[in-house]
């Protein structure tokens, strides 16, 4: 009886997993969507567009993008996280996601970790600590000293709660005791913009959206978010060296699934996902806006999304933020 059952058990693994490989062999076999959670424009929708047009030719299989924006990224997220989980739906998926858990809590239409699977870490960039025309503040250390000083006087701006410029301001003063007024906006530009104007004093960005600004003399760079210097801004120290030890903020971008997707389909995207980022004219891309490739495993983006849920699920907590 133990015989009968074991080759039983045995014929049932094999079918599964030929089952399995033959549905792998196969994908895909139909149009392939691409969800960005944002409007057009920016890296994410650049990273949705690039893998669109490499993986189609690939496949030679259409590769759609479609935009969800709205409700702070969880229409787009929650699309995905409810469509099937056959490989045909993707999210784009950076930093912000992983701080949606500890500003929603509860009322998140889904599990961020539970209801998807990691499919690739694409790249990583850095955000950018600037200050306006005229405020004198030249390092990190001046700025916590001033902003403790004069608590609330000085206003930071960010493109919305849960952003990485807010959480990366947020993290700065729980970890230094600066208390700054946040002022947020509808996206870097008017964020930037105002800053160029004076109606804010500080700003967290990301390095690119304030190349052209800072090299123009409109504003001043007195840190990166990064364990070290970006070769955009190589006379710019971290934060951390200027005045924050143990500062720091990976501004990341990935890619995942619905979590039920089989792993051999989610292994067959990464790989080829992996080798797509790494083509030079595709690495030119992305470091032509300041982003650095990493096509990653599942396994380490997997990682990654842990331990940045858990970062900012306890500093969301520890300052007691809230969606404006």
């Amino acid at each position: 009886m133990n015989a009968l059952l074991k080759k039983i058990m045995l014929g049932a693994a094999l079918g599964i997993t030929l089952i399995a490989t033959s549905f792998a062999q196969q994908y895909p076999n139909k149009a392939v969507k691409i969800v960005v959670p944002y409007p057009p424009g920016g890296f994410n929708d650049t990273l949705a567009r690039i893998s669109s047009d490499k993986l189609g030719k690939l496949w030679n299989q259409s590769v759609v993008v479609e935009n969800k924006p709205g409700g702070n990224t969880t229409i787009g997220n929650t699309y995905v996280a409810k469509s099937p989980a056959d490989g045909y739906t993707i999210l784009i998926t950076p930093l912000p996601f992983s701080a949606l858990p500890g500003l929603y809590g509860s009322k998140l239409p889904y599990d961020a970790l539970k209801d998807f699977r990691a499919l690739i870490w694409a790249g990583s960039t850095q955000n950018a600590l600037v200050t306006r025309k005229g405020l004198n503040i030249n390092s990190a250390k001046e700025l916590v000293e001033y902003a403790r000083a004069n608590p609330g006087k000085l206003n930071y701006g960010s493109t919305g709660s849960g952003s990485s410029n807010h959480l990366s301001m947020e993290l700065f003063m729980n970890m230094t005791g600066a208390k700054l007024t946040h002022v947020p906006y509808k996206g870097s530009a008017p964020a930037v913009a105002a800053l160029m104007a004076g109606e804010i004093d500080v700003l967290f960005d990301n390095v690119p959206n304030v190349m052209q600004q800072i090299r123009a003399g409109s504003i001043s760079a007195i840190g990166v978010s990064g364990v070290k210097r970006t070769a955009l801004l190589p006379d710019t120290p971290t934060v951390a060296e200027s005045g924050v030890p143990g500062f720091e903020v990976n501004v990341w971008f990935g890619m995942q699934v619905p979590a039920a997707t089989p792993p051999a389909i989610v292994k067959q995207v990464n790989t080829e996902l992996a080798k797509i980022f790494r083509e030079p004219d595709v690495t030119k891309r992305f470091n032509d806006q300041g982003v650095e490739v990493i096509a990653s495993t599942p396994e380490e983006f997997s990682k990654l999304l842990q331990s940045e849920v858990a970062k900012w699920s306890k500093l969301i907590k520890d300052a007691n933020i809230r969606i404006e």
